[in-house]
């Protein structure tokens, strides 16, 4: 018998089962591959950092709203490992999966329309990732999918159910992402006039209602997420950003399936309403962010919610389109087969390891037989101690410096349980660390016995002229405030406190400078403060402006202890 022959009677044995049973057996499949494939793949640094925000139940997180977090709660509640992690991921994947197919069908009558439905929907890589690992994307693409369902109800009936559950969906999807203002935002757009209608208004204020408890987190934290998202992230235009964001979405929706949606996009018109919605989805979402990579590199998987639209397109037009069809056939369909690969791949081990998916383990399990039952200091990055606690069930935490972003580990402040108590500082520290090597996992670290950081202290100063000259010597009036339970120790054994001007002149490039403080201070006492003048010499950076901001250097790491500045640099004639 011929390949075309068997493949032939392949077909007929498929498309002779009952829809019901077809869609039911490939329920199960897609259900059981992402377990399989969530329990056997190890867990990602931004996952282990979700399992901290899980293990710290709360309204909102430095980066996200809470959904992500109660995720990681609940499914750590039943079980443990990566499970602990992922399992609601997978339920949560599964029921936008049957969302979709309730925009695209909803009847199984037809055994080929559910064949080409698991086709499509099993092309786009971001969502088959999602199946599996454990983001804020997950529960976003659930809460669009019931928003779009509902939205589509709405148009036919705006009976109380329909207010109720819009209500419900659009504050779900802002409790897993912020990128919901934009689904809301591009709705509005594509039917301006449905804010004629009074019952979507009373939708949008009961959806308030519901949020007032992230708002008033949000309120109560001063707005950390906001900052971070709105301004800490932006940075300098670069071309590489510009350039690199349509091969970056070619790679995480599939080239094949972002192509057939691009072509449906620009040929077809929508039908009605809810498809011209669907559209300004798809094109406002990818405008929309290559627009922002004008302000700093934009993550590919930050459209992911067009995943949604473009598999309704995409089914939709290969029924009408002949030509579409058979570009399902033979160009998306056989590139399922290299997602699956990548997918096995990821279990064997094999892929690079900057996707970090393994290799993790063994690191912080090296890290362990050194620390003991030590608290684990680190710095830098958040991954390293979320991987660390994830990995060993041990203390962890790290020292977020002037130069690296705030984390979430800023708001728990783990650090303060530490003080005055021996602990492991897992860093790069002259005169202080030493390299170990356990089983051939190389890092640097020293043991402490009275650990001491100053990451909580907070100072306030002013400048009498932000243009300053090259080589000028600013006096600087400042007043610094402990508002922690403990004494800060500027003679510290171990820790010694010095004062550092910071000089922040590209998106990584930070200058410090030393400083000269008016009458020395020894100690800072709990819930004190004190006022005082120092002196610091302006360097010649060759640049016209930079950020300044103060700093105290533990020499652990530069905290950041003070807010940045513009200052203009200009050198005399």
């Amino acid at each position: 018998m011929s390949i075309g022959s068997y493949m032939y009677n392949i077909k007929r044995l498929v498309f002779a089962i009952n829809p019901k049973r077809f869609f039911l057996c490939f329920s199960v499949i897609w259900i059981l591959t992402n377990l399989v494939q969530s329990v056997y793949t190890e867990i990602h640094s931004d996952e282990a950092y979700y399992l901290i925000y899980g293990e710290n139940p709360a309204w909102g997180y430095f980066d996200h709203p809470p959904a992500v977090g109660l995720m990681t709660y609940i499914s750590g509640l039943f079980f443990s490992g990566n499970l602990a992690v992922r399992f609601l991921t997978v339920l949560f994947q599964f029921f936008t999966l049957v969302f979709i197919w309730k925009l695209i069908d909803g009847k199984l009558a037809d055994t080929g329309k559910v064949v080409l439905f698991a086709i499509i929907s099993s092309s786009t890589v971001m969502f088959q990732a999602y199946g599996f690992i454990t983001t804020p994307d997950v529960p976003f693409l659930f809460f669009t999918a019931l928003f779009l369902i509902v939205y589509k109800r709405f148009l036919r009936g705006e009976s109380w159910g329909n207010v109720c559950l819009l209500a419900i969906s659009m504050a779900g999807m802002i409790y897993s992402k912020y990128h919901a203002v934009l689904v809301i935002g591009l709705i509005l757009l594509s039917n301006p006039r449905i804010l004629a209608r009074y019952r979507f208004w009373l939708a949008g204020l009961f959806a308030t209602g519901l949020l007032i408890p992230h708002i008033y987190w949000q309120i109560s934290m001063d707005f950390p997420s906001f900052k971070y998202h709105l301004s800490d992230r932006s940075s300098h235009f670069r071309w590489s950003y510009f350039l690199e964001y349509i091969p970056n979405q070619l790679a995480v929706f599939n080239p094949f399936t972002f192509a057939a949606a691009i072509y449906i996009s620009v040929k077809y018109k929508p039908k009605d309403v809810f498809d011209r919605g669907l559209y300004f989805l798809f094109t406002g979402f990818i405008l929309f962010f290559w627009i922002m990579s004008f302000r700093g590199h934009v993550e590919p998987h930050w459209t992911v919610v067009c995943t949604i639209p473009m598999i309704i397109l995409v089914y939709r037009y290969s029924l009408q389109d002949r030509r579409v069809m058979k570009y399902v056939k033979y160009g998306i369909f056989p590139s399922i087969a290299l997602i699956y690969l990548a997918r096995v791949l990821l279990v064997a081990d094999v892929l690079p390891k900057r996707l970090d998916f393994y290799g993790k383990e063994e690191r912080y399990k090296a890290i362990e037989t050194v620390a003991g039952e030590l608290p684990v200091i680190f710095t830098g990055s958040f991954q390293n101690p979320s991987n660390y606690h994830f990995f060993t069930g041990k203390e962890s935490t790290v020292l977020s410096a002037v130069n690296t972003r705030k984390t979430q580990f800023d708001i728990l402040q783990k650090e303060l349980d530490y003080q005055g108590k021996p602990a492991l500082v897992c860093a790069v520290i002259p005169d202080k660390s030493q390299e170990y090597n356990v089983d051939g996992v190389k890092f640097h670290a020293f043991k402490a016995q009275n650990f001491q950081s100053v990451n909580r202290l907070e100072i306030n100063f002013e400048l009498q002229n932000k243009e300053v000259y090259i080589n000028d010597t600013l006096h600087i009036t400042f007043e610094i405030s402990n508002p922690t339970g403990f004494t800060a120790d500027f003679r510290h054994p171990e820790f010694p406190v010095s004062w550092k001007a910071v000089y922040h002149t590209d998106i990584k490039k930070f200058e410090f400078r030393d400083c000269i403080i008016d009458g020395e201070i020894t100690t800072l006492p709990a819930h004190t403060k004190i006022k005082g003048v120092l002196k610091t010499a302006v360097p010649d950076l060759d640049v016209s402006d930079c950020r300044f901001a103060l700093s105290l250097d533990n020499t652990v790491c530069y905290a950041q202890n003070s807010k940045f500045v513009l200052l203009s640099l200009k050198k005399n004639d």
